[in-house]
């Protein structure tokens, strides 16, 4: 029996295409009125579970890198007898392991369930392991500032101001050890997942998260009026990298697959973000004007986790962005299979 109806000739040509081939580079068959919708995804359905994360993860995204790496940076200062920044850059600390875990509890919507996670240690789960780097940062934040202020009040006689200086600077040294696992893991928290514009660029996130952690820390440190060359330097470092991880970013470019870093509202927050904390920061802090420089460091740094998280969520519900990386995991791969 024969037929005039378009569409049935192209699924002929289709069949015979992907039988000499063995796939189809075209465009299918759009059926008007057909029994399957013309929706995206499956059934209208999104191909993977996009991100559910609200404004809380975000924020503790950015607090969390700054309040890590202040423990690096409080490390470092007292290593080098600058113990004013060791006490500014622990109060930091402090601030930041109140409120990280606040801002979880915000986000889980019963205190519980924070709690939970604490109960069993699993070292394949980004977020059970990010759970106890939490909770080990926020003892040792908490007891090193109040401790390292004690030590430089100098309270007690010769005996026990020894004692107390041991223990500062133990707690120092723990707050900046898993300051720097607060500071990264986030970045490897988000980089796990079936999301194609974050596992894509998963060597870049933690290495981006840490780098914006410590110029924030360090741009905050100087907006307090701790203006020394040793935080000059590190503002400057941070902003060299960020610069250099935007034209990677720029030219490491993955099609559908991450589009949504580059194109739309999220795209336009994580380019905006990362002038500011690039380039930008860079030229005004050589230019003089150092407060402007940290000041707009730490807008791009927040801004970049919301923009991060937007895009999450964008290529979530982007079938064409999903299959696009799977297809390129199969060339990779030279297998028919999802590398992530």
């Amino acid at each position: 029996m024969t037929t005039d109806r378009p569409f049935e000739h192209r699924l002929d040509e289709l069949r015979e295409e992907a039988r000499r081939k063995g796939g189809v580079a075209g465009r299918g068959v759009d059926i008007a009125a057909g029994p399957i919708p013309a929706q995206p995804g499956y059934y209208g359905e999104p191909v993977v579970r996009p991100p559910v994360w609200t404004w809380e993860i975000s924020t503790y995204f950015f607090v969390g890198g700054c309040g890590g790496m202040a423990g690096v940076i409080a490390a470092a200062a007292l290593a080098f007898g600058h113990t004013e920044v060791t006490r500014a850059a622990m109060w930091m600390a402090l601030v930041a392991a109140i409120l990280s875990p606040v801002l979880l509890i915000l986000d889980l919507g019963r205190p519980l369930l924070f709690f939970n996670m604490l109960r069993v240690f699993k070292p394949q789960s980004p977020m059970s392991v990010g759970s106890w780097i939490v909770a080990f940062f926020g003892l040792n934040a908490s007891l090193g500032a109040i401790v390292t202020e004690i030590w430089q009040r100098q309270i007690f006689s010769d005996g026990g101001q020894t004692f107390i200086a041991i223990i500062a600077v133990l707690l120092v040294i723990g707050t900046a050890f898993w300051g720097m696992f607060l500071a990264t893991y986030t970045g490897v928290l988000i980089s796990a997942t079936t999301i194609p514009a974050w596992f894509l660029h998963r060597r870049l996130l933690p290495i981006h998260f840490g780098t914006a952690g410590l110029g924030s820390a360090a741009g905050l440190l100087e907006l307090l009026g701790y203006q020394m060359a040793p935080l000059f330097a590190l503002s400057a470092a941070a902003a060299g990298v960020e610069t250099i991880l935007w034209l990677a970013l720029e030219w490491n470019k993955h099609g559908p697959a991450d589009r949504a870093l580059h194109e739309g509202a999220s795209g336009w927050k994580i380019r905006t973000a990362e002038f500011l904390c690039g380039p930008l920061a860079l030229a005004l802090r050589f230019a003089g004007f150092v407060p402007a420089s940290a000041l707009l460091f730490c807008v791009g740094a927040a801004l970049s986790r919301f923009g991060w998280m937007e895009a999450g969520r964008v290529c979530g519900l982007d079938p064409e962005a999903i299959f696009a990386s799977q297809k390129a995991g199969r060339r990779s791969a030279g297998q028919d299979t999802f590398v992530a």
